[in-house]
């Protein structure tokens, strides 16, 4: 950070105490607004730092997968600390997209541990987190929803949920979610078995159309794509054959060029042969 940014941060973080001091001998509708705007100063002053909030980050993923090898007393102090990890990475990035995903998993993992009911606060407070995914990144965090939904038991929200899922890429394999826990409730329903029918059908054809894809590509030798395989995603499968369908055209359009370069050169052999013998 350069001297000036330090300095800058510096007195907004100042005004930003101050706006507290006043807040605390404030009431009512005053109070509030100054507490408002010290909140504003005190994230403007964390707010940038991309090192700061990788650093956060990562603590926060190293804590979570940490909590899952403790047992339930152990784990609550983890998953908490990783929450607040995730939770100050926000506040100085709030579009770090794994940050809010990974908030969620731990509020979720620790409503398991504490072995709470599904309208607890806890998945409430896992939900915020994936909805705040989901303004990050479309449909990211849809299958998390999916899993609240599911213990829950609201049957409409997790299909829809799924459906978003599916739509955006974000849904596991069909084994995972088969053996997914948050999935036990809705398992048996058949709604749920011809949703899995259905995703099964499109990566059948997925990977047909890929196949397809590849060996038309496969037709010019001047051409070496390594393509990976065709997205789930419907915005990015577009794009996708979209270009696919460019390359196969500029395919063709060479194919034509050397025809015409060939037919030219015989042409002009000719005439050389018939200007010799006049």
């Amino acid at each position: 950070m350069s001297l000036l940014g330090s300095i800058s941060k510096g007195a907004t973080l100042k005004a930003a105490k101050k706006r507290v001091t006043e807040a605390r001998e404030s009431e009512g509708a005053l109070a509030e607004q100054l507490y408002q705007s010290a909140y504003e100063g005190f994230s403007k002053v964390v707010a940038g730092d991309l090192m700061v909030a990788d650093a956060l980050y990562n603590w926060g993923f190293a804590l979570l997968h940490e909590a899952k090898g403790k047992n339930p007393e152990q784990s609550e102090i983890f998953y908490k600390n990783a929450i607040e990890k995730f939770s100050y990475c926000l506040l100085s990035t709030p579009t770090h997209l794994g940050a809010a995903i990974d908030g969620g998993v731990a509020y979720m993992d620790l409503a398991r541990a504490n072995d709470v009911g599904p309208e607890h606060e806890l998945y409430q407070q896992a939900m915020d987190f994936f909805n705040k995914a989901d303004q990050i990144q479309k449909g990211s965090a849809a299958y998390n929803q999916a899993c609240i939904h599911a213990i829950r038991g609201n049957k409409d929200a997790c299909l829809s949920a799924l459906q978003k899922s599916k739509e955006f890429g974000s849904m596991p394999e069909e084994s995972e979610v088969l053996n997914d826990a948050d999935m036990a409730a809705v398992r048996n329903e058949k709604w749920f078995q011809e949703f899995l029918g259905s995703v099964e059908v499109a990566r059948v054809e997925a990977a047909e159309n890929d196949r397809r894809t590849r060996r038309g590509l496969r037709k010019a030798e001047e051409i070496k794509l390594d393509l990976p395989p065709r997205p789930t995603d419907s915005v990015l499968r577009r794009h996708y054959d979209a270009m696919v369908a460019a390359e196969l055209e500029k395919i063709k359009e060479m194919e034509a060029q050397k025809k015409r370069e060939e037919e030219e050169a015989l042409e002009a052999k000719k005439k050389e042969k018939f200007d010799y013998y006049q």
